[in-house]
């Protein structure tokens, strides 16, 4: 890191013209002046550049449009890492005045009387008065001095200072000047005749004070304070100095070096100071605080370059030496004891010292304390006590006399901050103590082993059921003779301890459903009493752990299942936590059942239940058991009510429930049940009649269907009307029915079946009049053939409806 050792080491103005060509000498710099061992040379403005030699050359064309240009010369070494600028001011000289013949027009005029610029010494010893200029016209006789100014700002005449000879023009001084208070004059003159006329123009004279080294320089501040850490490498800069000059500027009169007249302590010169800038620095390769803390330094500034005739003044510097952490703290002592009682606990036992040469108060001598050995079960803490700086050894964990009768500790010590060590110095090493702390043996109560105990019971214990034992014991004989044990009042009521055994018992059935017990444990505070009255305590976690004491139950048990004869989704619920609840497993237990139902698994909790392809339609109750993980089977009964329809609606309260084998019947079933009877009676009481009369055969007229019921006129049938003219039906089922023949026509009537309905004689397994027909061997006329199927037609639709 290059550290500034100025803003501004040396200022340079070059008057060149407005326009500059590339590679143009613009001047030089006296580079060695300024830094002596420069590596790098480089400017701010790329448009020049610098040689080693302090030549500036232009690297472009330039022109200077505005009056004045500037840039910075840098120079940097790196080794010492100080960098120095230079400012060079680029100024427009002015340009000389050419006569050019054909702009010039020449004239005749009168001569007229030419100022003479004046020059005088400040502080002028005389003899006064003192000639300065003398003015001449040569039309005039007699001058007079109007008035006279004195710089920017100051029109008035000082009184006396200046008068002129009325016959000859001689201008005289009646005093010595201060520049500082008139650094100018300009006086206007007149010349007039006798007679008072004046032929000529006023004449407007300067007189210049020039500059006379009569100030001596001063410092801006009565002391300088500045601050470095220790241990900083040569050439890291401190601070700078500044003095000024009221002299007239860029003279030799303001031009000033600085130099260091003196150290205090007058040890080894530990700063330097850059003779023009005043800039100082770290000279001395080692500063040490804790050898010196401060410096001072006597500063001189003299003008005139700092030649030996300049005019010079001292000033004050003061230089304190920051402090790093570069000490290490040590104990004041190696070996320390202590004894403390056992069972105390947040009791301080010993404060530990130590030694630091670093600054009190500071992060470098903070101290740090550790204990590295022997705190394995974290029994003591060691804390830094802010105001004294000392480690405060505490017990924070009681001790116990039986285990151990002495404890040895190892403490380490280190800094808040971080070392920092000195140039060619070794690694510092870390300070460690031992402290031995002896245990007291105190007499002390039961120590319950372990102090928490966690008994883990499942529910529905029974009453007085033993569900473990927790001891205490005596430290000092290291067993359970002599003590008692009690639970503390305000616990749980539903536990209880033997006073002389330490049993633990239940006293109400456990329910995590119940009362406190749904928060499903329970923390009981334990008494244990030994024989003088010391009290020990001990704690016992009852855990109540989830049984398997709910049946699993199917939510929902009534459905209707229509003729498409989709599944039924079964679900049951569980009031059991696992691993008492799911995966159910169902099963119908009714073996007639289960051959026309068939159950399939869904999920871990439901399953889906369906009849077989040949169930008939009606309600069935069908016995299912469910069976949870923990082998508890619960029964339910699921009613089915298998209709035929095509929406659930459609069942309703209306149809009939048959048990076991009987059959449910539908409204339309029973109506048309009823008009098949009175049908077959009132064929039957024809039939009868026609065999009476012997007339076995009549013929129909063509408008069969207004005669379908035949007219007969016998009352009682002969014994032959059993004989050929009544079919017996074939069918498949279990089911009757009989064909009916009367004469040449035949009619299919309604027959009485087993839970069926109009609708399924018409496609359930019976025989339809073609069948009959054939079956029966008899020929049918053809006259009442059409006439019959479009009765039948008409008929057997609305019958279903």
């Amino acid at each position: 890191v290059l550290s500034l050792c100025c803003e501004a080491c040396k200022k340079v103005i070059f008057h060149v013209p407005s326009e500059l060509e590339a590679d143009t000498l613009v001047g030089r710099v006296d580079l060695k002046e300024c830094l002596q061992s420069a590596e790098i040379i480089s400017s701010s403005d790329g448009n020049f550049k610098i040689l080693e030699d302090g030549s500036v050359y232009t690297t472009s064309a330039i022109s200077l449009s505005a009056e004045k240009k500037t840039f910075t010369i840098l120079l940097e070494d790196i080794q010492e890492h100080v960098q120095k600028r230079i400012h060079v001011s680029l100024v427009e000289e002015e340009k000389r005045k050419t006569r050019h013949a054909r702009d010039t027009v020449l004239k005749r005029t009168k001569r007229r009387w030419g100022p003479i610029p004046s020059v005088m010494i400040e502080n002028s010893l005389g003899p006064f008065p003192l000639q300065i200029q003398q003015v001449q016209s040569d039309t005039a006789q007699n001058y007079t001095i109007y008035y006279s100014a004195s710089g920017p700002g100051i029109d008035q005449d000082p009184k006396g200072l200046f008068y002129i000879e009325r016959e000859t023009g001689n201008i005289f001084a009646t005093r010595a000047v201060d520049r500082e208070q008139y650094p100018s004059f300009q006086i206007i003159c007149f010349a007039t005749t006798p007679d008072g006329y004046s032929p000529e123009v006023p004449l407007v004279h300067t007189i210049r004070i020039e500059d006379d080294n009569d100030n001596a320089p001063y410092f801006t501040q009565d002391v300088f304070e500045f601050s470095v850490p220790e241990n900083s490498k040569p050439g890291v800069v401190v601070g700078r100095v500044i003095a000024e000059d009221r002299d007239e500027p860029y003279t030799l009169h303001t031009t000033l070096k600085y130099r260091i007249v003196s150290q205090n302590p007058p040890v080894t010169p530990a700063f330097s100071l850059h003779g023009d800038t005043g800039v100082i620095a770290v000279l001395l390769p080692q500063l040490d605080r804790e050898l010196v803390p401060s410096y001072t330094l006597l500063i001189e500034v003299r003008d005139m370059a700092g030649q030996p005739f300049g005019l010079c003044t001292t000033g004050t510097a003061v230089i304190r030496i920051e402090d790093t952490n570069d000490n290490a703290p040590s104990f004041k002592q190696l070996q320390y004891e202590t004894r403390v009682e056992e069972n105390r606990v947040n009791v301080e036992i010993l404060r530990i010292s130590v030694v630091d040469l670093d600054e009190p108060g500071s992060p470098g001598s903070g101290a740090v304390y550790e204990i590295i050995k022997g705190n394995d079960d974290r029994s003591f803490e060691i804390t830094t006590d802010k105001n004294t700086n000392e480690g405060v050894l505490c017990v924070v964990k009681g001790l116990d006399y039986e285990t151990a009768k002495q404890r040895t500790l190892v403490i380490a010590v280190n800094n808040e901050a971080p070392y920092m060590l000195a140039p060619h110095s070794q690694q510092l090493s870390q300070s460690t103590s031992s402290v031995t702390v002896n245990v007291l043996d105190v007499d002390e109560g039961p120590v319950f082993k372990p102090c928490l105990l966690r008994i883990d019971v499942k529910e529905c214990e029974d009453i007085g059921a033993s569900i473990g034992r927790y001891l205490a014991e005596d430290p000092e004989t290291g067993n359970s003779e002599g003590i008692c044990y009690r639970i503390a009042p305000g616990q749980c009521n539903w536990i209880s301890i033997d006073e002389k055994s330490g049993e633990v018992r239940t006293i109400k059935v456990l329910d995590r459903d119940v009362g406190e017990m749904r928060r499903g444990q329970c923390n009981i505070t334990v008494l244990a009493i030994d024989r003088n009255g010391k009290t020990g305590t001990g704690t016992i976690q009852v855990v109540i752990q989830p049984g398997n004491k709910n049946y699993p139950r199917i939510t929902k048990t009534e459905y209707i299942m229509c003729r498409d004869r989709k599944p039924i989704c079964l679900t049951a619920q569980d009031g059991d936590e696992s691993p008492y609840s799911t995966p159910f497993v169902y099963r119908i237990t009714d073996r007639s059942l289960a051959s026309s139902w068939k159950i399939t698994r869904h999920n871990d909790n439901s399953v889906y239940l369906s009849p077989k392809a040949d169930t008939p339609f009606g309600t069935y109750t069908i016995p299912v058991s469910v069976t949870d993980n923990g082998g508890k089977v619960g029964e339910n009964y699921v009613k089915v009510n298998l209709c035929d329809c095509v929406t659930p609606t459609e069942c309703n309260t209306k149809s009939r429930e048959v048990s076991g084998g009987n059959v449910t019947l539908g409204v339309w079933a029973i109506l048309a049940m009823i008009l098949g009877s009175l049908l077959l009676l009132l064929i039957l009481i024809t039939i009868c009649g026609c065999c009476g009369s012997g007339v076995m055969h009549r013929h129909v007229t063509d408008d069969c269907a207004n005669h379908n019921l035949i007219i007969s006129n016998t009352e009682a049938p002969g014994e032959e009307v059993m004989d050929h003219n009544i079919i017996p039906l074939q069918n498949t089922s279990d089911q009757g029915g009989y064909g009916i023949k009367t004469g040449d026509q035949q009619t299919l009537e309604m027959v009485k079946g087993r839970g069926h309905t109009l609708e399924s004689v018409k496609g359930g397994g019976h025989q339809t009049l073609g069948s009959v027909k054939e079956g029966g061997g008899q020929p049918m006329m053809d006259t009442c053939r059409y006439s019959y199927s479009e009765w039948h037609n008409f008929t057997h639709p609305r019958l279903g409806e």
